[in-house]
């Protein structure tokens, strides 16, 4: 209680972190999912500055456990905050940030400050020993009395009971070793390990597993950070100094005490109904047809409080249930994007894979358990063993579509009554879906000025015509469209820059 009491003061004066400092043209992000940081460096200057991403999400940063196998969740057990992992060492790290930051493509660092290791002992990334049983962490430091131990009340330590809110919150996930966060001893490290990162550039952070910390706590981290006012490192002069952009996870699919709305004050929230509607109305659970009230409109968080997303990396591989749409159903994913990028709600993030058969599988590596570079061919697309969703034509062409329409109401939405729909951005752009397993052909208003568009989705606009479908728009914004039941890519999207 008194930390909740901390946390009302702390919040009327404290400045919301909604704002993820994107250029105004850029209004989508993409998580690299266990890139290396000169991979990341290259893939913001050769493609995503060039296709209009806003961000990238990254892995956590901070030296980890070093686990057999290398599974990608070694990367979520903290043994110091020091800047040495698979993806790179601190050196890396600064030139990934300034090279992207450079074409316009933000930073957001994946921060673990809920927690530490797991169990065992040994020595970390950057050669930083630990010791879980004593709870020793020499890199940071930590010590026994930086847990909370003593706080929580369950039979064995770990949270065993998700409808008893000070378990989640002060209890081992999964037998982490749980760090107080009250003290202020514990904050001090978080701050510094935060405004390290800002000091490099950082535009902000996805702050993992938020729900099993204290709002107020929370709130009396976030206080102490600002953005680089470095002019080597600052990314743009108006927001230097002002708070970094924060998106909390909080896993909210209904049923428990803890509401993603516990945390809206302090920053955007992911929105995980958001991703359970989606696998619904893909699923044909649910109707597109009662879709012209997206958002707010389907009991979702504010516009200006939630990320979404179609999958991440944790539900895709089946963490929290549900039948998660992924890139191993790429036309369900594709269709399922397109929607996403071509609404006006919230902040969008693409989940960027590499592919995995195991819920452990670590990404690509060599026999010495070093990430390998995804490489690029010849359609853009990637290989050796990474998916890059983000390099889809159907996905990227999407970023450009709400790039496009930004600022722009949804208009003039069309449905069959069931799972064929169409709509405008008002006077910017225009999008059909056939989900319904027969022909769509309508005349449609599409609300843009007469003349030929390139469809998106089929192909780009390239040396003054279409790779894919023309699309003619007539002096009433109407355009006959004809999607088949059975195609590959059963979506049609123009907008003001695909027009001849």
């Amino acid at each position: 209680m008194a930390r909740q009491l901390v946390f009302l003061a702390l919040l009327g004066a404290a400045c919301a972190q909604f704002d993820p400092h994107n250029d105004p043209d850029r209004q989508a992000m993409v998580h690299l999912f266990e890139w290396k940081w000169n991979d990341i460096a290259a893939e913001c200057e050769r493609f995503l500055g060039p296709k209009g991403y806003a961000g990238v999400q990254i892995s956590p940063p901070h030296e980890c456990i070093q686990q057999y196998g290398r599974p990608w969740w070694e990367r979520y057990q903290p043994v110091s905050y020091k800047l040495v992992s698979r993806s790179g060492n601190e050196d890396d790290f600064k030139d990934m940030v300034q090279r992207c930051n450079a074409v316009g493509v933000r930073i957001y660092v994946d921060v673990v400050v809920n927690h530490m290791t797991g169990g065992g002992s040994g020595q970390g990334t950057g050669g930083s020993s630990y010791d879980t049983n004593s709870e020793s962490y020499p890199g940071v430091p930590y010590g026994r009395n930086d847990f909370n131990d003593n706080n929580c009340h369950s039979g064995d330590g770990n949270i065993d009971n998700y409808q008893d809110a000070n378990q989640v919150r002060n209890c081992r996930l999964s037998g982490l070793r749980d760090l107080n966060q009250g003290t202020s001893y514990v904050r001090g490290k978080i701050q510094e390990y935060f405004n390290h990162l800002l000091s490099l550039g950082v535009a902000g952070f996805r702050v993992d597993a938020a729900k099993h910390m204290w709002p107020g706590d929370l709130q009396a981290i976030f206080s102490g950070l600002q953005v680089s006012s470095d002019p080597v490192h600052r990314f743009n002069l108006s927001v230097s100094g002002s708070n970094p952009f924060i998106v909390q996870e909080v896993i909210d699919h209904g049923g428990e005490p803890i509401k993603n709305t516990d945390y809206t004050g302090l920053g955007r929230v992911t929105e995980f109904h958001h991703c359970d509607h989606i696998n619904n109305l893909f699923r044909k659970r649910d109707k597109l047809a009662y879709t012209s009230n997206w958002g707010t409109g389907w009991g979702m968080l504010p516009d200006d409080q939630a990320l979404v997303f179609v999958d991440n990396h944790d539900n895709q591989r089946g963490d929290g249930g549900g039948s998660v749409i992924t890139y191993k159903e790429a036309r369900l994913y594709k269709m399922a994007q397109a929607f996403v990028m071509a609404q006006p709600y919230a902040f969008p993030r693409i989940m960027s894979s590499y592919a995995f058969d195991s819920h452990d599988q670590g990404p690509p590596q060599d026999g010495s358990g070093h990430i390998t570079s995804p490489t690029i061919n010849a359609d853009d697309s990637c290989g050796g063993g990474w998916v890059c969703e983000h390099r889809w034509r159907q996905i990227y062409n999407m970023v450009g579509f709400r790039n496009a329409a930004h600022g722009a109401a949804m208009s003039n939405f069309w449905s069959n009554g069931d799972q064929q729909i169409a709509f405008a951005r008002s006077g910017k752009a225009f999008i059909a879906i056939n989900n319904q397993g027969y022909d769509l052909n309508q005349n449609l208003q599409t609300t843009l000025s007469a003349g030929s568009y390139c469809d998106v989705i089929s192909g780009n606009k390239e040396n003054g015509g279409c790779t894919g479908k023309t699309i003619t728009v007539g002096g009433d914004g109407r355009a006959y469209i004809s999607i088949g039941g059975s195609d590959e890519d059963p979506m049609v999207a123009i907008h003001v820059n695909a027009k001849l």
